[in-house]
């Protein structure tokens, strides 16, 4: 069974955009490219990340000799990071309330993790962003975030996380903006388990391990009917999320049962759509290689 630490990272942007200049006749078709990328381009955005630092990424317990885990992860910030600032770079921009920090569920008991998350908590007003800063946001978060997963390894000391309780009491205060497009990218193997918060309902529960699926004998072709059937899945935590994107990254299914990322996915997706999370919901997407989920990311930011 994994324990797990969640990180969140979140990063909220929001700009007054002014419209684009007059057009002569010769520039008239592309003044109207121009206007058909007006809602995209001065969108406000909420970009949030919520990371897994579990065992998962213990290069010993977990080991993938084509690329570690938490490398992987690091790919996934940096991909984010980047699209993030692709976006900015891409407005206008006359007016600036933007805002990067670090939220940690339950706090680390690391005081160095602690100090990292202080030193990633950052805002860019008006009076002090500039293009060298915007430049430097996908670095800043490159480094911190290595060396917080760096800690995490040589700690090897996981105090769990409540991931259900999160969505339950904190979701929409840190992670929904008004005005905003409000994305939450969660970087995590798919299974979810805290102490604190487990319990069941009926049929449903707030955790999901590889012993609960294999107890409920989800391992064979007939998972989704038995899902249907007996009502499995998570309990809801939240029931107003409309206004929130969510992007679960690096699902990694234990060994030894065909349809494990099946039922990962078929959980994950039930859930979001009963609090309502903004559509088209995607299915979770596996821990590939950053490489290959870059292209994903940045399009989903940029479009």
């Amino acid at each position: 069974m994994k324990t797990k630490i969640f990180l969140l990272i979140s990063f909220t942007t929001m700009f007054l955009v002014t419209g684009y200049g007059c057009q002569n006749d010769n520039n008239k078709t592309k003044g109207v490219s121009a206007t058909k990328q007006e809602p995209n381009k001065h969108q406000n955005l909420n970009i949030s990340i919520l990371l897994d630092l579990s065992d998962r990424i213990d290069p010993k317990k977990n080991a993938n000799p084509s690329m570690e885990f938490y490398k992987r992860d690091l790919g996934y910030i940096e991909s984010i990071s980047k699209g993030f600032e692709k976006h900015l770079r891409s407005k206008p921009i006359r007016q600036d309330n933007d805002q990067i920090q670090v939220y940690f569920e339950p706090e680390p008991l690391n005081s160095k993790i602690n100090d990292l998350a202080k030193n990633l908590k950052l805002s860019f007003t008006k009076d002090n962003t500039t293009k060298e800063n915007i430049q430097k946001i996908s670095a800043e978060y490159s480094s911190a975030s290595k060396e917080i997963y760096n800690l995490a390894i040589e700690a090897k000391s996981y105090i769990g996380s409540d991931i259900w309780g999160f969505f339950k009491n904190k979701v929409s205060d840190y992670c929904i903006k008004p005005n905003h497009r409000n994305i939450l990218f969660i970087l995590t193997d798919g299974y979810m388990f805290h102490q604190d918060s487990k319990f069941r309902e009926e049929n449903k529960s707030s955790y999901l391990t590889p012993e609960l699926v294999k107890s409920l004998q989800l391992n064979t072709s007939k998972y989704k009917g038995l899902i249907l059937d007996k009502g499995y899945g998570f309990v809801k935590a939240n029931d107003n999320l409309n206004n929130l994107e969510v992007v679960v990254l690096g699902i990694n299914p234990a060994k030894g049962n065909p349809f494990e990322g099946d039922v990962i996915n078929e959980y994950w997706i039930t859930w979001l759509k009963s609090m309502k999370v903004k559509g088209p919901i995607i299915p979770p997407i596996s821990a590939d290689l950053p490489s290959n989920i870059d292209p994903i990311i940045q399009k989903y930011i940029t479009q």
